[in-house]
């Protein structure tokens, strides 16, 4: 079951937020924590870091809407900072780009609350004016205050929500695909820019969508900009699947995303993919110390950041649900759980780790880890205790990478390049330097030939 990038190496990538905190919601106490979030240099700060250490990719979170469902409120969000403050990804992913040469740059971006057109354009220009670095972390969105941040009463239903994604996909992928590689001819002499046989229209009607074409953008340096996906639930394993080309996956133990790997993997095959060509990223937090006793203390700290509203927060706006009406010892009814109506993966590894059919909020709190450091895998140590732990996952075939999830900003990430990079290096497990001409050919992905026209 095991495939490799190039040279048989893991991908590493940073999971970034355009915020106030990183995916770790207090971190913005963390005391070694720069406070610079509203200006360019603290995002291009860690991303020439980033490139120093030979990261594969730095891709941004994106949520449209403060959290708001726990008590029916966003009081508490804005009290803690829970998350709060979300920038536009697009200027600081510009921002990281301008900064950088090599390191590919993504972003979160909604198919449920952008126009298939939008997306097609915006993604094609950032492949160019990043010389072929983009990638396009796709979502469906959350809840209806999403929905209603951008004048709709109520989000759409779970499964819907990627029924209309795939239709958004395959208009996004076709719109990419209406020039062909050879359209441009820039011919002065004769006055032809681009030859019209070579220029097609799309004319896509589906249930959802439909979208005329051709796209005002030419053909890109990657063909597609990279695709990432995080489905976890069945309907989002099947999208993953099908569109996927990096599956980031938030796992607790090594045992689940072994497991999901494979799924997806089989899944993929059945629609007629290389499972070779999907790559299985699980985000991680890393802690490092010169010795295991300094590593546990810096664990120690930072998993002592946490207060339970942050995860309370965080997990209302994630189920959908208001878990400020239970006490947190009160056992779920099915009628309680029959109305999440989001994240129903999480709540099948819940109800698996609990061994209950019906957990508290306790429970979900403890084995969601949300808003907390073991909401993600932790490896802690030394930098060699680190890359053995990451190096068992990899060469299990549990993954094909990492993303690293910073526990405080920027130093975080500059632990990692500066210590765990080069121990990852020296043990032939990361590359040395990027080897291609853009994020496609770094991360191992074929290139999408160009349909005739």
């Amino acid at each position: 079951m095991v495939s490799r990038t190039p040279d048989n190496q893991m991908t590493l990538s940073a999971f970034m937020q355009a915020s106030n905190c990183s995916n770790y919601a207090p971190s913005w106490r963390h005391p070694e924590t720069e406070p610079g979030f509203l200006g360019f240099e603290y995002y291009q700060h860690i991303a020439r870091v980033l490139e120093e250490g030979k990261f594969h990719l730095s891709f941004l979170d994106d949520r449209l809407v403060m959290p708001s469902r726990y008590a029916d409120s966003t009081d508490e969000a804005v009290r803690y900072s829970i998350r709060k403050v979300k920038l536009d990804p697009v200027p600081v992913v510009t921002a990281l780009a301008l900064a950088t040469r090599q390191l590919g740059v993504g972003i979160t971006y909604s198919t449920t609350c952008y126009a298939p057109y939008h997306l097609a354009r915006l993604f094609a220009t950032l492949d160019h004016m990043t010389a072929g670095r983009v990638a396009w972390n796709v979502v469906t969105s959350l809840n209806d205050s999403e929905a209603q941040n951008f004048g709709l009463d109520h989000h759409m239903e779970h499964d819907a929500c990627y029924d209309r994604a795939d239709e958004t996909m395959e208009i996004v992928k076709g719109l990419w695909d209406t020039w062909s590689e050879d359209a441009i001819i820039l011919d002065k002499d004769r006055a032809i820019f681009a030859d019209p046989d070579k220029v097609r229209r799309l004319d896509y009607r589906g249930m959802w969508l439909s979208s005329r074409g051709p796209l005002t953008v030419p053909r890109t340096p990657q063909g597609h900009p990279v695709i990432i996906q995080a489905g976890q639930s069945g309907r989002g394993r099947e999208f993953a699947a099908r569109w996927g080309e990096m599956i980031f996956v938030i796992v607790p133990t090594p045992e689940i995303c072994w497991a999901f790997r494979g799924d997806i993997r089989e899944r993929a095959a059945a629609l007629g993919r290389d499972p070779v060509n999907i790559k299985v990223t699980p985000a991680v937090y890393v802690v490092i110390g010169e010795t295991e006793s300094e590593a546990q203390e810096k664990s120690a700290l930072i998993g002592g950041l946490v207060r339970p509203i942050d995860s309370l927060t965080l997990l209302s706006d994630l189920f959908k649900y208001d878990f400020a009406k239970h006490e947190l010892d009160q056992p779920l009814s099915d009628d309680d759980m029959n109305a999440f109506t989001g994240a129903r993966g999480l709540l099948d590894i819940v109800i698996r780790l609990s061994g209950k059919t019906d957990p508290t909020v306790n429970d979900i709190l403890e084995h969601s880890g949300r808003g907390a450091i073991r909401e993600l895998p932790v490896f802690v140590g030394t930098r060699h205790h680190v890359a053995d732990q990451m190096g068992e996952w990899f060469t299990n075939g549990t993954c094909d990478g990492f993303v690293i999830a910073a526990t405080h900003m920027p130093s975080a990430y500059e632990d990692f390049v500066h210590q765990v990079v080069p121990e990852l290096q020296r043990r032939s497990l990361f590359h040395q330097e990027y080897s291609g001409a853009n994020l496609r050919e770094n991360l191992g992905l074929p290139y999408p030939e160009s349909p005739p026209i």
